[in-house]
């Protein structure tokens, strides 16, 4: 199974890498979509590689578009099967990236928007070595019902969201929040007025911070 391929960025600081952040983007976009959110971030984490893969997929009616899993049925077990299936393919990369920078596979962080969050959260809470952190902009869990059976790690969760998405309703962040705290993770929600499908400065900001904790903890680690 090939590691997924896109765009690097970093570290800031030079050297080798402290922290590997992967930027998961949505449907019909790809790595090139994200990797410009790694000058911004790398302010509050100069020591961080950033990663943005190219989904597996092609997308109908994208051309140059990706998708993770296909959403022509949105019913819950095409879409659980859809994240099934490219899961491994995440976890790959993962391996494969991190094995490259030389560190090990808890100091990353999954960074996803929309269908990227719903990958970054399906994967992350599955994961047997837990991440630093997931950081997930107007997505929702998918296969919210196997959660307390599935789940093997509990990172810290950071779910931004605007209050009128219309692409992603805001409920799917909100149930997602419940749902994580319910099975012990800890979780913050953050919900941005007038705000549709997309990430602004507030939702930056908070990523930002999110990402110096997770990096600290990293370093208070070793």
């Amino acid at each position: 199974m090939a590691a997924l391929e896109g765009p690097h960025w970093g570290p800031k600081a030079g050297g080798a890498p402290k922290l590997i952040v992967f930027l998961l983007h949505g449907y019909g976009a790809d790595g090139n979509d994200l990797i410009d959110l790694a000058p911004h971030w790398a302010q509050a984490v100069p020591e961080a590689l950033f990663i943005a893969p190219h989904a597996p997929h092609p997308c109908p009616g994208a051309p140059y578009g990706r998708q993770w899993f296909s959403l022509e049925d949105r019913h819950p077990g095409p879409l659980l099967a859809g994240i099934r299936t490219a899961r491994p393919l995440l976890d790959e990369t993962i391996a494969a990236e991190c094995a490259a920078a030389g560190l090990p596979e808890s100091k990353v962080v999954l960074m996803g928007f929309s269908q990227g969050a719903m990958m970054s959260l399906f994967t992350g809470l599955r994961r047997e070595t837990a991440p630093a952190g997931i950081l997930a902009y107007s997505g929702r869990l998918i296969g919210e019902e196997l959660l307390a059976a599935e789940i093997r790690s509990r990172p810290p969760v950071l779910l931004v969201h605007g209050e009128v998405d219309e692409v992603v309703p805001m409920a799917g962040s909100q149930a997602a929040e419940a749902a994580l705290e319910a099975e012990g993770v800890p979780v913050e929600g953050i919900y941005i007025p007038r705000l549709a499908h997309g990430i602004d400065e507030i939702g930056l900001s908070a990523g930002g911070l999110f990402l110096q904790r997770a990096a600290a903890q990293i370093a208070g680690s070793m």
